[in-house]
């Protein structure tokens, strides 16, 4: 038995619009034409590519219901990660941007500002779609990129640092990162990272 995104959504309260967003979130399937495709990632995870009157789109096994990743998106879970609860308290986000979010850090508000001035869309502190409770610096949807500033360096800023890019390599996420030296060349850098990811500026 296989389950559309309009079925899943009627069983846990939300519309089918927003179980596809999450499943390209999840890179289960990506945008095609006015349907939908279904990834490696997708299909790994239960996906199965359907066509009807021919618009794409996918079905899921039931299973999907439970799945760790799918679950992990739909639930909202307070921060457990003891490190991340700790850099949060410790570090409010009081620096105003340019277009009006508040980051913790100088060097944060110059890549917000720096994705404004080029009219890149991008959010700030988004959850990872992952099963483990964890939130990048900036996230930039088109090409799903996400960016970190690595600053601190003191022991205990340097295990979260170890362990972000762990489980970075391990989801197999674009990652960029910058630190200390590479913000204050940021008009000569970002680009370059960008375009390895397929976003020409």
């Amino acid at each position: 038995m296989t389950l559309t995104a309009k079925q899943i959504g009627e069983k846990i309260g939300k519309t089918s619009t927003e179980i596809n967003a999450i499943f390209c979130e999840l890179d289960f399937i990506q945008k095609k034409g006015k349907g939908f495709e279904i990834t490696q990632k997708g299909k790994e995870n239960g996906g199965i590519q359907k066509n009807y009157m021919g618009k794409d789109y996918v079905a899921w096994d039931k299973a999907i219901l439970n799945n760790e990743l799918f679950k992990s998106q739909i639930t909202e879970s307070p921060v457990e990660d003891e490190q991340e609860n700790d850099f949060r308290t410790k570090f409010k986000a009081q620096i105003r941007t340019t277009d009006g979010h508040f980051v913790r850090s100088r060097a944060e508000a110059m890549i917000a500002d720096w994705l404004y001035r080029e009219f890149i869309s991008y959010a700030y502190e988004k959850k990872l779609p992952i099963s483990e409770e964890m939130y990048c610096d900036f996230y930039i949807p088109k090409e799903k990129i996400y960016i970190e500033f690595w600053g601190l360096e003191d022991e205990k800023y340097q295990k979260r640092k170890a362990k972000k890019k762990e489980l970075y390599k391990k989801y197999n996420l674009k990652l960029i990162e910058i630190d200390d030296k590479t913000i204050n060349n940021i008009d000569d850098y970002l680009p370059q990272e960008l375009l390895k990811f397929g976003l020409q500026i």
